[in-house]
């Protein structure tokens, strides 16, 4: 973007010649933060218009517009923002040797970061620093204007500003949390915020389904995160990020460039451990260190914000805590499965009270005490015992259990309740949302036609930008397409049981074992020496 631009005027003090025999190369620097508010006269475009007058009027030598470097919603107590960092390399590349910007505050919020600019690294790459507005600075004209005391009080001045803004936000912030109010950029995945209060949110019933099977799958389908992930993955759904992205929101994370749309067991457990989907807002598990120091840290639980019942919750706390007491269980997933083992977490030693191993010997199944047999065996004693020994007395116990018990009806209803044993029952719903979110996306691709011929936008964002409409478009008639599929009449019933519950109400008894009977009425299993094998109940009263 160059403009050449030559003085005919001598400069009354001498300087015109000086100034004549030297070509500017200028690089203009633009920041808005949101902390500016609405102040029009810091707006990009009336920054950019300000400093292009000065210069077609105010700037009496040679220059070539070599970059315009703008930093749209950054902070300016630190210099790690794009525009800067771009301008800084430019300059030790040798590419520019004028920085102008509109004032002080636009380029620097930090009173240590304004010193060593103008006092050590502009000087030493021989930089002339232009400011418009007051305090107005040449370092190259007058040079003595950054040796008196106004430059210094002024960034004081706005340091301070900087630091009170800080304080102020933070205290709007922490009152909010205290309240229960979200205040997130983006809504948790699973969720929306209500389009009249951002600070409320209301449940995505697409993205909500695959949070219910997620915990579903993992708590009484044993299956590991990893195998949860790949299931996902071949199931074509969208991790969160890439979901989000997919309904029109601009979300980014430091990982988004690195995203390729995939399920990762990481983002499983984060889903698993987030309260979030009990109704229960979490906030404040990380802060920065102070204004200027922008690196964030953890947060000691003790002092999260934590308030119940803000929002409807996804799952109920019973799954829940279960999923939470399943995590910090001993399991291991078998090479090359997607499953636990039926015991994996559940068989302890009653001697040390520790996990046992699994191990295949001779075509049987065995759990051995891991501390007896690869540690000390002074430490504990021999504890073993056959797996298909403690599946037969594991299901003749609960078989008594279930005839004995006084529970049974709530037991029922807890696996009936069961999360994805429900086909989908609001699919008119979910279809009217598809649709309003196809209507949408062809709305803004319409418009982009005449976004481009109002010079509104240029040629290059309208082909981009009309290619991601036209994806996500696509994506959104895929959905329709297979919601249309599935759409079936309340006549044909929409209930999917579980074969356990199912076989349970015909014949009042079980047949066989699965990892969901075992996480709905087991707590452990204690293997004791000789073989035998106590059996801690969930539901069994404590004497």
């Amino acid at each position: 973007m160059a403009r050449i631009r030559k003085s005919e005027e001598n400069n009354h003090d001498g300087k015109a010649d000086i100034q004549d025999s030297k070509l500017w190369q200028i690089a203009m620097y633009i920041r808005l933060s949101r902390e500016d508010g609405h102040d029009e006269s810091l707006s990009v475009t009336n920054q950019k218009k300000m400093i292009l007058d000065y210069l077609e009027c105010s700037f009496a030598s040679s220059y070539t517009i070599v970059s315009i470097h703008i930093d749209d919603g950054s902070t300016g107590t630190d210099y790690d923002r794009p525009g800067f960092q771009h301008m800084l390399q430019e300059i030790e590349d040798g590419r520019i040797n004028c920085v102008i910007c509109k004032n002080l505050s636009r380029m620097f919020r930090n009173y240590s970061d304004q010193g060593y600019f103008l006092e050590k690294f502009f000087p030493a790459c021989h930089i002339r620093f232009i400011t418009i507005s007051e305090p107005m600075i040449d370092s190259y004209l007058y040079p003595d204007s950054l040796l008196g005391l106004e430059i210094p009080i002024n960034g004081l001045m706005n340091d301070r500003f900087a630091a009170k803004t800080s304080r102020d936000i933070r205290d709007t912030f922490d009152m909010k949390r205290r309240r229960g109010e979200f205040i997130g950029a983006f809504a948790p995945y699973g969720y929306i915020k209500s389009p009249e209060n951002k600070n409320k949110l209301f449940i995505d019933e697409e993205a909500a389904r695959v949070v219910r099977r997620i915990f579903y799958l993992f708590v009484n389908e044993g299956m590991s995160k990893n195998g949860i992930a790949r299931k996902l993955n071949a199931d074509t759904i969208p991790n969160p990020t890439r979901y989000k992205q997919m309904n029109g929101l601009r979300y980014r994370n430091p990982h988004s460039l690195e995203n390729d749309g995939l399920w990762s067991s990481r983002t499983i457990g984060t889903i698993l451990k987030n309260r979030i989907y009990i109704g229960a807002m979490v906030q404040g598990k990380q802060t920065v260190v102070n204004y200027k120091v922008h690196t964030r840290v953890a947060v000691p639980e003790q002092d999260w914000y934590v308030v119940a019942g803000t929002h409807e919750a996804i799952i109920n706390e019973e799954l829940f805590d279960k999923a939470q007491h399943l995590q910090e269980r001993d399991t291991r997933t078998p090479p090359g499965e997607d499953k636990l083992y039926l015991f994996s977490g559940y068989v302890r030693c009653a001697g040390c009270h520790k996990a046992m191993m699994r191990q295949r010997t001779k075509g049987n199944v065995y759990y051995y005490c891991r501390t007896f047999c690869c540690k000390s065996k002074e430490a504990c004693t021999k504890h073993t015992v056959r797996e298909a020994f403690m599946y037969q007395a594991v299901l003749r116990a609960v078989r008594l259990l279930i005839e004995e018990s006084d529970g049974i009806s709530e037991l029922c209803r807890e696996l009936d309740n069961a999360p994805c044993l429900q086909e989908e029952t609001d699919l008119p719903k979910t279809l009217r949302k598809h649709r309003h979110k196809l209507e949408n996306i062809l709305h803004l691709t319409d418009g982009l036609y005449e976004d481009w011929k109002n010079n509104d936008i240029s040629r290059e964002e309208y082909h981009r930008l009309k290619e991601k409409y036209q994806a996500q478009a696509d994506y959104w008639k895929q959905k329709i397409a297979a919601a249309e599929d599935k759409d079936t009449s309340p006549e044909k019933g929409n209930r999917q049981k579980n074969g356990y519950l199912e076989s349970f109400l015909k014949n009042k008894n079980i047949t066989e074992l699965n990892r969901s009977i075992l996480t709905a009425l087991l707590n452990n299993i204690y293997v004791l020496e000789g073989g035998g094998i106590v059996i801690d109940f969930r539901f069994c009263k404590k004497e």
